[in-house]
C-alpha cells in the first residue's frame, strides 16, 4: 500500500513545482500531460496486474520455474509495446493532446512535455512487470524500496530542474525519464538476486502454448476493461478543459487528491490480488473468502481515514499546490466531491483486486463497460450543471464499479470453487 502511495507524489510534486510559477496555462499543461501519460501507460497496466495474479497463482500451486518464466515473458511484452509507442509518438501526441480540448497555450506546453516523456515508455512498462512480479510473491517490501527510489529521484530532479534551473515543464519530463530508468535497473538487479540465478528460462517453458494463450486472453480482457476506465477519466479531463483554463487547473489540483486516494486504496487491491491469487492457485476457498473479507474491511477503514484527512486539510493542500487565487477558489468549491470519493471508491478498488487475483477478467471487462455507460448517462442527464454535474457523474461511476462487482461476486465464487465431480462407483 505504501509503495502505491508514493506513486502519485510524482504528479503532486510536478503540480506544486509548476503551480508556484502562478501561471494557470502552465498548470493546465501539466494537468493534460499528466492525465495523458497516466492513461496511456495505464492502458497497459495489465502488465502489472496480470503479473501479480499469475505469479501469486503459480506461488500457490508451487510452480517455481513458472514464476521466473512469468517475469521474462512480461519484460518481453513490455519492451515490444514500449518501443511501439515511441515509434508512434507523433500521431499519438497529435491525437491525444488535441482530443483534450485545451487552449492553444496549454496544448503547446503539453506537447513539449510529451515529446520528452514518451521515451520512458518501454522503461515504465517494464517496471510494471517487475513490480507486479514482486508483489505477486508477497515481496511488497522490495517493491516499496524500488518505488521509493524512483519517486525520490523524480521529486528531487523535478524540484532542481523546474525551480532551481528554470527548466520549466521540460525539466519535469526529464526527471521522470531518469527516475524510471534507475528504477528498472534496480528492479532487474533485485530480481536476479532473489532468484539466485540468471533470468534465462527454457524455451519450451517460456513459450508454453496453453499458458501463453491464457495470459494473452486475460490481458486482452483487462486491457479492454482498462480502456473503458481510461475513457471515463479522459472524458472527465476533456470536459474540464472545455470549461476554461481555471476550471481545468482546479480539477487538476483536485485530481491529485483522487490520485493519492486511488493509489492508497489500490495498495489494498494489490494485497487482494496477491492473497486471492495465491488462494486461488492453491484451490483453497476458505482462504480466498477470508482474504476478501480482510481486504474489504480494512479498505473501508482506510477510506474513512482518507476522507477525514481531505476534509480537514483539503483547503491547505489546495493553497500549497497552486498560487493562483482563482484556481484556489474554484478548487475549494468542489472539494467536498473529493472528500466523498474514497468512501465510494473503496469497494471498486477492493473488488478490482479480488477479480484480478482470481483472473475473472471477462466479468471485469463487462462490468466496467456498464460502469462507463452509467457515468456517461449521468453526465448527459446533468450536463446543464456544468462542472458540478461532471463531478457527480464521476462519483456515480465509482459506486457503479463497486456495486456491480459485488453483485457478481457470489456467482463467480460458486463457479470457480465448485467441487470436482466424483465418478460414481461401477
Amino acid at each position: 500500500m505504501v509503495a502505491n502511495l508514493t506513486t502519485p507524489l510524482i504528479g503532486v510534486v510536478s503540480t506544486i513545482a509548476i503551480g508556484q510559477l502562478g501561471d494557470a496555462t502552465l498548470l493546465g499543461g501539466v494537468a493534460i500531460t499528466s492525465v495523458v501519460f497516466d492513461c496511456l501507460f495505464w492502458l497497459f497496466s495489465f502488465l502489472r496486474t496480470s503479473t501479480v495474479a499469475f505469479t501469486a497463482q503459480a506461488l500457490g500451486a508451487g510452480e517455481t520455474q513458472e514464476i521466473r518464466a512469468l517475469l521474462v515473458r512480461g519484460l518481453a511484452i513490455a519492451g515490444v509495446i514500449g518501443f511501439g509507442l515511441i515509434v508512434l509518438q507523433l500521431p499519438l501526441g497529435m491525437l491525444l493532446l488535441d482530443a483534450m480540448g485545451g487552449s492553444e497555450g496549454v496544448t503547446r506546453t503539453a506537447r513539449a512535455y510529451f515529446s520528452i516523456r514518451i521515451w520512458s515508455a518501454p522503461i515504465v512498462l517494464a517496471n510494471f512487470v517487475v513490480l507486479g512480479w514482486l508483489i505477486g510473491q508477497a515481496r511488497a517490501g522490495l517493491a516499496l524500496a524500488i518505488q521509493i527510489v524512483v519517486n525520490v529521484i523524480n521529486m528531487a530532479g523535478t524540484v532542481a530542474l523546474v525551480t532551481g534551473m528554470n527548466a520549466g515543464i521540460e525539466g519535469a519530463a526529464i526527471a521522470a525519464v531518469v527516475a524510471e530508468a534507475v528504477g528498472l535497473v534496480l528492479g532487474v538487479v533485485v530480481a536476479r538476486t532473489i532468484t539466485y540465478r540468471p533470468l534465462n528460462v527454457p524455451r519450451a517453458v517460456l513459450l508454453d502454448r496453453a499458458k501463453l494463450w491464457r495470459m494473452l486472453s486475460v490481458n486482452r480482457d483487462i486491457m479492454i476493461r482498462t480502456a473503458a476506465l481510461i475513457t471515463t477519466f479522459l472524458f472527465f479531463t476533456a470536459q474540464g478543459a472545455r470549461a476554461g483554463d481555471v476550471t481545468l487547473a482546479a480539477n487538476a489540483v483536485l485530481n491529485n487528491f483522487l490520485l493519492i486516494s486511488a493509489f492508497f486504496l489500490d495498495g489494498l487491491a494489490n494485497a487482494a490480488q496477491q492473497l486471492c491469487g495465491q488462494a486461488y492457485g492453491a484451490r483453497n476457498r476458505t482462504d480466498f473468502s477470508d482474504a476478501v473479507r480482510l481486504v474489504l474491511s480494512w479498505g473501508f477503514g482506510f477510506a474513512v481515514a482518507v476522507a477525514i484527512v481531505f476534509a480537514l486539510f483539503g483547503p491547505w493542500l489546495i493553497h500549497t499546490m497552486t498560487a493562483n487565487a482563482d484556481v484556489q477558489r474554484t478548487a475549494q468549491d468542489y472539494l467536498w466531491f473529493v472528500v466523498a470519493s474514497p468512501l465510494l471508491a473503496v469497494f471498486a478498488f477492493g473488488y478490482d483486486g479480488i477479480f484480478i487475483g482470481a483472473t475473472w477478467a471477462r466479468e471485469m471487462r463487462n462490468l466496467m463497460i456498464l460502469s462507463l455507460l452509467c457515468f456517461l448517462a449521468t453526465w448527459f442527464a446533468l450536463r446543464g450543471m456544468g462542472n458540478t454535474g461532471l463531478w457527480i457523474a464521476l462519483l456515480v461511476h465509482y459506486a457503479a464499479r463497486g456495486g456491480l462487482q459485488a453483485l457478481r461476486y457470489p456467482a463467480n465464487l460458486r463457479t470457480s470453487f465448485a467441487p470436482l465431480a466424483v465418478p460414481a462407483p461401477a
